[in-house]
């Protein structure tokens, strides 16, 4: 097998030197002990080091390696991605997959979406394209609407202005460097986190990788481009975007990337509210929402994000580095397995999840009546449904969770008062989610918490999830259908439909509170 190219210079950044390998054979959930490696030979390079801070004196080697020894085929890539690199490529323009998708393609997974960078200018891309649109004003970047997909296409020249704005990463062109591989490296430097620093030429079949992002996926790392600090003061939004790729690939930070966060936590509330649901629905809405919760809870964030829940890992001793499961993780564990980055839900169903837990929270239930409750969303409010169903179920409920208290609920008439009682509370709790005195008040027991009073549920948000839960108060509605069997509809979930949402939070409560046995 060819050995990739490698390409070395001498560099005036002070970035973190990783040793090289080539990766194969990832597995989609890959760890560091998951992934295969062989050694490349590269040369020499002296330089210094500031990505972690440790100046050990070696900067990474600039890399070109074979994208299919890395397993990456254009198969991989969606179909709108690559009408719009053929269109750009047909007009001679130089064209990149560059971001998390390239990360992704390595690891064998389904990226979220995929991120195309170009040497046209934008308003060449806006002339190639019927479809297209620019949005943004301080980094602008190009809407390319290809059938029901937005591909985002970036430029050199604005991501250029981008650099320039960053008053850490003044750099100089490397002695013997192309002009090619200068402006790549310069575009990369502009990432938050090395392993989102490649770069892939899909027509040349080339990733390249100018800081060690490679090295540190192999490792299973989350280390910032420039040092944390001035990385998370430069955009405190890279703070829930590091806990968000390390909560989805199961991936650690770097010791000083992790240092930071802690250190720096508290900025995060300085962040535009829409900003925050954004990154928060990031986190819950793909299928990794309980690693992600407690990576926030590990670091500090959660009680700023979320006080309410923070203090309900607070009150059951939830350490920091805890690996025993709750309720809410458990939940949210059960949302992840019918959840991926290409099969995500609406953030109404994951504040629906958070609010129905609170009220469990504040009264434990039966587990009849939760059973109740959620045959009573999914079946649209129709009582017959509910008492039909719920009495023939014979399966053990799970012990573990002090949410949920066995009562002596003879009659179908003190089930039915116990389930609407329980609609109640779970209505208050969205309520006080949504309210910054409440919210400012989750963590009075507890001085030793930061105090927050951040809301980042809209009011029209709020009242999407509240209609979820109106059909159990207010009876059978009328020409409902409910779903039957287990099959999701991805697209409606996703568009936030309220059956579908219905469906998926019913199936969610139910197989928490009585887990289907495996033959099941």
């Amino acid at each position: 097998m060819a050995v990739p190219q490698v390409l070395v210079f001498r560099t005036q950044l002070n970035i973190r030197c990783p040793f090289i390998f080539r990766l194969h054979n990832v597995r989609k959930n890959s760890s560091v002990a998951a992934v295969a490696v062989e050694p490349v030979k590269v040369l020499k390079n002296r330089s210094y080091n500031a990505s972690d801070g440790k100046g050990d004196g070696d900067a990474p080697k600039w890399k070109k390696l074979s994208s299919e020894e890395l397993g990456i085929s254009t198969s991989m890539i969606a179909k709108p991605t690559r009408l719009v690199l053929n269109g750009l490529k047909k007009k001679g323009f130089e064209v990149y997959l560059v971001g998390g998708c390239v990360r992704d393609l390595i690891l064998d997974r389904t990226p979220k979406d995929f991120d195309i960078l170009t040497s046209a200018e934008l308003k060449e891309v806006l002339k190639i394209f019927q479809h297209c649109e620019i949005v943004g004003r301080r980094f602008p970047i190009c809407h390319v609407h290809i059938d029901d997909t937005i591909v985002e296409v970036s430029s050199f020249t604005a991501t250029g202005r981008k650099f320039k704005r960053n008053g850490y990463n003044v750099v100089r062109r490397p002695p013997a460097c192309s002009e090619a591989d200068f402006i790549r490296w310069k575009n990369c430097l502009a990432r938050d986190f090395t392993i989102n620093g490649l770069m892939f030429d899909p027509f040349a079949k080339i990733v390249y990788d100018y800081l060690g992002g490679l090295e540190d996926i192999r490792r299973a790392k989350v280390r910032c481009v420039i040092p944390a600090n001035a990385s998370f003061i430069e955009d405190c939004a890279r703070i829930l975007r590091g806990v968000r790729i390390a909560g989805r690939l199961r991936f650690r930070f770097a010791r000083e990337t992790a240092h930071f966060i802690k250190e720096l936590a508290s900025s995060i509330s300085r962040l535009d509210k829409g900003r925050i649901l954004l990154e928060m629905n990031y986190m819950l809405a793909y299928g990794s929402a309980e690693a992600s919760l407690r990576l926030l809870w590990k670091f500090g964030l959660l009680e700023i994000l979320l006080p309410i829940q923070a203090s309900y890992l607070i009150s059951q001793g939830f350490r920091r580095r805890d690996r025993r499961s709750n309720m809410l993780l458990t939940l949210f564990s059960t949302l992840d397995n019918l959840l991926a980055p290409n099969r995500p839900c609406h953030s109404s169903l994951w504040i629906a999840i958070l609010a129905f837990h609170k009220a469990l929270v504040d009264r434990p239930r039966d587990p009849l009546v939760v059973a109740a409750f959620s045959i009573a969303v999914h079946c649209g409010g129709s009582l017959s449904d509910v008492l039909g169903i719920v009495r023939k179920i014979s399966q053990p409920h799970d012990t573990r969770f002090p949410e949920l208290i066995e009562q002596n609920i003879e009659s179908d008439e003190a089930l039915l008062d116990e389930m609407m009682d329980l609609a109640t509370y779970v209505e208050a709790a969205l309520q006080e989610m949504t309210d910054e005195h409440f919210v400012s008040r989750a963590l009075i027991e507890y001085p030793q918490a930061p105090k927050s009073d951040l809301v980042f549920i809209s009011w029209t948000l709020a009242q999407k999830v509240s209609a979820i839960f109106e059909c159990v108060r207010r009876g059978k509605e009328k020409d409902f259908r409910r779903k039957r069997g287990r099959k999701i509809d991805y697209e409606s979930l996703a568009l936030g439909k309220l059956r579908e949402v219905r469906h998926i939070f019913a199936m969610v409560v139910f197989d928490t509170v009585f887990p289907p046995h495996p033959k099941d």
